[in-house]
């Protein structure tokens, strides 16, 4: 895709998602891997429903910006996504409500974010990780990221919001709206004793999506 139909693919995107409530105000931010290993990403303080394509932060490999407006404070993050994940293409990262309020209910302990709930919700998230809270814009957000050497495309910042990583953009995206929509269960269900995806049904998805769930 050539960059400047990538440009317009990260507007629209993000002001579906703007549109459809999933991150407000100026909250929120994309980036997207180009052919030659340089990022677009979304400028900081910047709305997901009025983005400009010719506005979008344009950033060398090296981290040098090369057009655009400054990108977002959370540039960090996102790069620990790439440098962990040799195959990421993008990474979205939401303050969706039904997640961040599942991040200030559920145990710190290690255990997954998302229970097993869907077969969607593991196919295209594997097991999320629930990281500790940073102040924004913080770059132990990205070291938090990096510690976890690769195995997680899905990571929920506590009390602050969603980071999925994709082999491309809209598979970010899908991923990031799975996540909230199984947060959105986990908290219909509080409560109640909801049947989970067992061991064997997690082995066949991770099996035939090779998916990671260690």
């Amino acid at each position: 895709m050539s960059n400047a139909k990538t440009r317009e693919q990260i507007c629209m995107l993000a002001k579906s998602m703007f549109d459809r409530g999933l991150t407000a105000g100026a909250s929120g931010n994309i980036s997207v891997r180009l052919d030659d290993n340089s990022l677009l990403v979304t400028p900081t303080g910047a709305c997901f429903g009025r983005l400009d394509p010719g506005q979008l932060s344009h950033i060398s490999n090296s981290g040098q910006q090369l057009s655009g407006d400054a990108p977002t404070k959370e540039i960090s993050l996102h790069s620990a996504f790439y440098e962990s994940r040799q195959n990421t293409g993008a990474v979205v990262h939401l303050h969706s409500s039904h997640s961040v309020a599942l991040s200030m209910v559920t145990p710190q302990d290690g255990t997954p974010f998302l229970p097993p709930l869907t077969a969607y919700s593991v196919m295209r998230l594997g097991k999320v990780e629930l990281l500790p809270y940073f102040r924004p814009g913080d770059p132990a957000m990205g070291d938090a990221v990096r510690s976890l050497a690769g195995k997680r495309s899905a990571v929920m910042l506590a009390s602050h919001g969603p980071v999925v990583a994709g082999l491309e953009l809209e598979a970010a995206v899908f991923a990031i709206e799975e996540l909230e929509e199984t947060a959105k269960l986990c908290l219909l269900l509080r409560g109640m004793k909801p049947t989970m995806l067992d061991d064997a049904q997690i082995k066949d998805l991770a099996t035939h999506f090779k998916i990671e769930w260690d």
